[in-house]
């Protein structure tokens, strides 16, 4: 069943979840919806491509089920494991009996563990599967990965092929750590989000701070902007933009160059960024 009747739905849908979008991100949700394919989201740190799938679940009503990739993350964390104290007990408990009833009585699906890939697939209601920094697993579990989104099945040698009964809507993000496989780039709608331009994060600035006047929230969206431009260590996000927003406001500070540089801190998160940006700023016009 579609979701969405076109990319406009789409991104009337985002924006009452709070998610502010543009044509491109409209029309690459609407169309991994019409064709059943997963979304590989890719860009810098904190741009809004793991917020994305949160607004993609609020504004269809599906639980979200988020797969956090790290390096070492296996099978046992990824699809499922073997609840071995619960089994312990259950053998302790049945010493004696034959060990043929014992391995039938103890892998069964009351002693079994599913993690994000299976509780997706299992899950009798739609759900949104993100598949958050895919970028940061090792190659094998990448290749593990293209057989889940291939199928959506998942065989468990002791209880058989379990297939999705629904279609998941899946999200993978990727912060460009690594160069990841054209295999699973093929299986994806791609989708690059970059930091957003001043006019539209002066709109995400408005629309997550109601209390933040026009005038101020295009003066903090241009500020950021220089900022983001300086070459930095880690250049601020959006969800840092909002934050510096919060204590602007908090404080009573207006937007110039002594409150910039006196809350740099919030902004940015590495000494060295902070020490560049506070030498080299030229605070936006004061009129």
């Amino acid at each position: 069943m579609d979701v969405f009747e076109n990319p406009d739905a789409v991104a009337a849908a985002l924006g009452a979840a709070g998610y502010l979008t543009d044509h491109e991100i409209a029309q690459v949700v609407f169309l991994a919806d019409r064709l059943d394919k997963p979304i590989l989201t890719e860009g810098p740190a904190g741009v809004g491509k793991t917020a994305l799938a949160l607004a993609i679940a609020e504004a269809t009503g599906r639980r979200l089920v988020r797969l956090q990739c790290y390096e070492g993350l296996d099978e046992s964390k990824a699809l499922y494991e073997w609840n071995y104290h619960k089994q312990l007990l259950r053998l302790q408990s049945d010493e004696g009996k034959d060990w043929d009833d014992l391995e039938a009585g103890i892998f069964t699906e009351s002693f079994l563990l599913s993690r994000p890939l299976v509780e997706a697939i299992r899950s009798e209601e739609p759900v949104v599967l993100l598949i958050d920094e895919v970028d940061r697993v090792e190659v094998e579990t990448e290749a593990l990965l293209l057989e889940v989104l291939d199928t959506f099945q998942v065989t468990i040698p002791e209880l058989g092929t379990i297939e999705a009964s629904t279609q998941p809507i899946v999200v993978l993000t990727s912060n460009n750590t690594r160069e990841l496989s054209e295999a699973l780039k093929r299986r994806c709608l791609y989708l690059h989000i970059d930091y957003p331009t001043v006019e539209r994060e002066k709109e995400i600035l408005r629309t997550r701070i109601p209390d933040l006047d026009e005038s101020t929230a295009h003066r903090i969206a241009e500020v950021v902007a220089t900022i983001r431009d300086a070459g930095l260590r880690k250049p601020p996000s959006v969800g840092e933009s909002l934050d510096w927003a919060r204590a602007l406001i908090a404080l009573g500070l207006d937007v110039d160059a002594g409150s910039t540089v006196g809350t740099l801190n919030v902004l940015l998160k590495h000494q060295s960024d902070i020490d560049a940006v506070a030498a080299g700023f030229t605070p936006v016009d004061d009129r």
